[in-house]
């Protein structure tokens, strides 16, 4: 008789190796460190704890604001919503904050989901059946590309931001389909570039198809106000179907949410799976989101820092002479390395110093294009991106400075 348990192990540590385990193994690697040990362990590192890690873009995570309305949320709401919304009920606060950040962002509705990630799985198989397509950017969120394989519409990607390639598939596929979707990131995680709106509108309105836009970066960081893309190029955001986000970045909580007309946000709260049979946002969770909304729409001089911040990171690093690859200076920095071992080297260089930026060398993104990426905050500094860039380069002349088969033999 066949062992099942040997050849699923087999078979894990086969998965496991070609996901790059060489990298990590040994225990000595930059992941899963457990920061709050190290934010109280400043005294080691002559100018303390410094994390690029954390998408906290405006501040909110540590405000306290955002922290006392969560305690105050359990005390009055308890720490779970208790059930799915629909069949156990919601908390006044869910639909409060629901409206409060529809008229933020104006549209007509928002629906609020325990998950990101989830949001995008959910969604897309909701919209999208076997006569239909869905047309990716090829470097859109892996909620999105994994959402699109597991529904039961024809699924095809289009080369990074190459609308022009778009509207060839378009022209090609379109009559082949009942409905088509294309769906593709504001601000990009890994790249820290942007998506073309505008031209991105007109082609989905002259081919008669729907877009759906995952905000999650840039909510809160694109736009004066950070209303996200469609403030950054000034359009109507009405004019995107179905506009994805998160309350994990800017707004310093977790989850995720659709926004969109009216009407739509009340079909997907009766019928979306994710919502549906997902429970609902904790209450603490909803209060400190909505206490990091109200922050936003009083303090907008948090996006403009963020804003500034990010541009002064982006100018010393070039100046250094790093790759930084497409990013515009918004929120997301990568520094790109020639390969894997020189970018692992260099995170933990940076590890040493108390920087934390880990390493990104094989999950979401092409595999000749490792990176560091840099996340920024309205409550960096100078001082902070020139230490950072600094240890970088120290750091990339050390590794380079390697003999080769020193290299191997490590």
């Amino acid at each position: 008789m066949q062992d099942n348990r040997s050849s699923f192990l087999d078979y894990a540590e086969r998965r496991y190796r070609l996901a790059g385990r060489a990298l990590v193994e040994g225990g000595d690697h930059p992941y899963f460190v457990q920061t709050d040990i190290l934010e109280n362990a400043t005294d080691r590192w002559p100018e303390g704890f410094l994390s690029l890690s954390h998408y906290d873009y405006l501040g909110m995570m540590h405000d306290p604001e955002v922290a006392a309305a969560a305690k105050n949320a359990i005390d009055q709401f308890g720490t779970g919503a208790g059930a799915s919304r629909l069949v156990g009920g919601e908390r006044s606060i869910h639909r409060l904050f629901e409206q409060e950040l529809a008229e933020f962002l104006g549209v007509g509705g928002v629906l609020s989901i325990i998950s990101g990630y989830l949001t995008n799985m959910s969604i897309i198989g909701h919209l999208m059946g076997g006569r239909d397509l869905v047309l990716a950017d090829e470097l859109a969120h892996n909620s999105i590309i994994s959402g699109c394989k597991a529904a039961k519409c024809t699924f095809l990607t289009y080369p990074h931001n190459d609308l022009d390639a778009l509207e060839r598939l378009l022209e090609e596929k379109r009559a082949e389909f009942g409905r088509v979707l294309i769906a593709t990131d504001g601000l990009f995680s890994m790249d820290g570039d942007v998506t073309d709106l505008p031209k991105l509108l007109d082609i989905k309105d002259r081919h008669d198809a729907w877009l759906l836009l995952d905000e999650a970066h840039s909510y809160g960081v694109l736009g004066e106000t950070g209303r996200g893309l469609s403030e950054h190029f000034g359009v109507d955001p009405r004019r995107v179907e179905i506009a994805v986000g998160t309350l994990s970045k800017s707004f310093g909580a977790s989850g995720g949410f659709i926004a969109a007309d009216a009407a739509i946000v009340e079909w997907l709260s009766f019928t979306m799976p994710g919502f549906v049979y997902s429970v609902g946002l904790a209450p603490s969770t909803v209060a400190s989101a909505r206490a990091a909304l109200s922050l936003l729409k009083r303090e907008p001089q948090r996006v403009t820092r963020l804003r500034e911040n990010s541009r002064m990171f982006l100018e010393i690093a070039q100046a250094a002479g790093l790759d930084t690859g497409d990013a515009i200076g918004e929120a997301v920095i990568p520094i790109l390395f020639d390969g894997p071992e020189e970018c692992v080297f260099v995170a933990g260089a940076l590890m040493e110093q108390g920087i934390y930026a880990p390493p990104v060398v094989h999950v979401g993104i092409p595999k000749d294009a490792p990176r560091v990426r840099c996340f920024l905050s309205a409550k960096h500094d100078r001082k902070d991106f020139e230490r950072t860039v600094q240890a970088i380069v120290k750091a990339r002349e050390a590794f380079r400075a390697i003999p080769q088969e020193g290299l191997r033999a490590s």
